[in-house]
């Protein structure tokens, strides 16, 4: 169902709402939950992370949307859950609340954009999944995510991401399906189609593509304001956001970024007209709901954290609020991520900047998501009760395709699979001894030890702040100092080196070293013991080129899939390790 086919249901919904809650259905507002599933209804100085009494959002704003903040436990979260759809039902409407959350089935996720933990099933991140190279695989784990969200009364997935990885340094690589336009589309498409089939809707972004940050500078700060486009290649980042727009991808969301030479303003690109209707919505004909990223209007604080996060109007730094609203809602967005407060776009339509007739256009469209995933006929549609929790979230079925899609995205990159017995002596770092007191004898000197396990993450510079230290940005280059402790390290013993790349890192060092070597992207202990011991094949294959040097990155253009000059491993590299033994490919 599209917005401009809405049903008899809607239209008379329409008719009946004031204006006030035409506004609050086009706020989406943080949430977080209070212990034991409790709703917060707290001052915003007093909520864990700064945000607001949930009973007054959804009875006096009028919002029916949330986004759910905190990595609450599942059980917790289905109570609260029902909670939310109990204020709804008694407000004057009773229009349902739809529940949105970024990811939360991922190992190592930031924490600024993911969360994980709260029990469910443990996947590896985004681009681990663009290493298995296996859309169907991706397609049956989306369907099992989505299946677990809906068990846990979330709708709305703010996921996928569809940027592609060309520039190296930026942080969020992990979040996006690699560099290349063709294997990101067809991941997006899949990814897409698994979620939707469990009855989420996906939220694509960051429309028109995210990864060509200047740079690799993040656009959450102001150095990473601006994408660009050095070697003309626009063009390959939308690829992916029209494949997954043809899978049925019922929401879009504009990144943060104001472009640098292309022939749009230099302003964000939720705010460019050019870019959400003749692009989005004309060219690649999406008729769903556009939401903005959040902080885009306001900016919000955090005072528990003594954290100020600035207002992400990238280029529009100069307008008020009210004219930004109005600018957005003229560019062709539906609703404003992360807003609370309805008087800053009822303002811009009592100015006469927004026509309520515009308001209805958005309004209709979220309403028409809502009777699509079937929250008018039953709110708690497909939801578990807490005590069913165990026979819906990570079930045994679900850690079974959870290991398979793990031991698939395991990178072999260098040597042979080794011998692991009970009294092998293991020395190991970035690893539960826990986990790998079950195989070996666990020791703490790697001059006493057969084997030594190294679980690295990609080098970066930690940033200022806690968000600058949560957006693992800069150098790729492990420091001098790092390459010469491993080194003594692989002097003493045999070597295993896993590295979690989350970004392209830079591995010449290792290489030239007599180690076995992995590239990994969010996996347990036991998936990757098992890959580098021959218990399991090792199939995966790399999602984009690592390069050989930071000097070969910073020459490389930002927008150019695979444009680091002669790089140490290419696009598609993967030993195949079997359980009787290694073989190149």
């Amino acid at each position: 169902m599209t917005a401009s086919h809405t049903s008899a249901r809607v239209e008379q919904l329409i008719a009946e709402m004031t204006l006030a809650e035409k506004v609050g259905s086009l706020l989406v507002a943080r949430v977080v939950t209070a212990e034991g599933g409790e709703l917060w209804e707290g001052r915003d100085d007093q909520s864990p992370v700064g945000f607001g009494a949930t009973t007054e959002l959804i009875r006096e704003r009028f919002i029916t949307h949330l986004t759910l903040m905190n990595p609450a436990p599942v059980a917790d979260l289905a109570r609260w859950g029902s909670r939310v759809r109990a204020l709804a039902a008694g407000t004057r409407l009773g229009i349902p609340v739809s529940l949105a959350a970024d990811p939360v089935h991922g190992r190592d996720r930031n924490a600024q954009v993911a969360m994980s933990g709260g029990g469910f099933t443990t996947l590896p991140e985004p681009i681990g999944l663009a290493a298995t190279h296996d859309p169907d695989l991706v397609r049956e784990t989306a369907r099992m995510i989505g299946a677990e969200l809906r068990a846990a009364g979330l709708h709305i997935a703010l996921h996928p991401m569809a940027d592609l990885a060309t520039e190296p340094r930026w942080a969020r690589i992990a979040g996006t399906f690699g560099e290349s336009p063709e294997l990101a589309a067809e991941m997006a498409r899949a990814y897409v189609a698994g979620l939707q089939e469990s009855g989420v809707a996906a939220t694509v972004k960051h429309f028109p593509g995210g990864g060509p940050q200047r740079g690799g500078h993040d656009a959450h700060f102001a150095e990473g304001a601006h994408t660009v486009y050095p070697g003309g290649r626009f063009e390959d980042h939308l690829a992916p956001f029209a494949a997954a727009i043809r899978a049925g991808a019922v929401r879009v969301m504009p990144g943060y970024a104001a472009p640098l030479g292309l022939d749009y303003d230099a302003v964000g690109f939720a705010f460019e007209k050019r870019l959400i209707t003749d692009v989005l919505r004309t060219r690649l004909g999406f008729d769903g709901v556009v939401i903005t990223d959040f902080n885009i209007v306001h900016g919000m604080s955090l005072p528990r954290l003594g954290v100020q996060l600035p207002v992400r109007a990238w280029g529009l730094l100069d307008l008020d609020p009210v004219d930004r609203v109005a600018r957005l809602f003229d560019a062709g967005v539906d609703q404003l991520g992360g807003e609370d407060d309805p008087s800053t776009v009822l303002e811009a339509v009592e100015r006469g900047l927004v026509s309520e007739e515009r308001i209805d256009e958005s309004v209709r469209r979220v309403l028409a998501e809502k009777e699509r995933l079937g929250l008018f006929d039953d709110p708690a549609a497909r939801a578990a009760a807490p005590e069913d929790i165990p026979e819906r979230i990570a079930t045994r079925e679900h850690l079974a395709l959870a290991r398979r899609a793990q031991a698939a995205s395991i990178v072999a990159l260098q040597g042979e699979p080794v011998r692991i017995e009970p009294g092998t002596r293991v020395y190991a770092e970035g690893m539960d001894p826990q986990i790998l007191a079950r195989r070996a004898t666990v020791v703490d000197d790697p001059a006493d030890a057969d084997l030594a396990i190294l679980r690295l993450v990609a080098a970066y510079e930690p940033g200022e702040g806690m968000m600058g230290q949560a957006f693992h940005g800069g150098s790729l280059e492990y420091p001098a100092a790092e390459i010469v402790r491993i080194t003594q390290v692989v002097r003493q013993v045999p070597t295993v080196i896993d590295v979690m790349l989350e970004r392209p890192a830079v591995l010449t060092p290792f290489t030239e070293l007599p180690v076995v070597m992995t590239g990994t992207f969010g996996v347990d202990d036991d998936a990757l013991l098992d890959a580098i011991t021959g218990h399991v094949d090792a199939t995966g294959r790399l999602p984009f080129d690592l390069p050989r040097s930071m000097a070969a990155v910073i020459a490389s253009r930002e927008d150019v899939p695979f444009d680091t000059a002669d790089p140490l491993f290419s696009f598609g590299f993967g030993l195949r390790w079997s359980r009787i033994g290694a073989n190149a490919s």
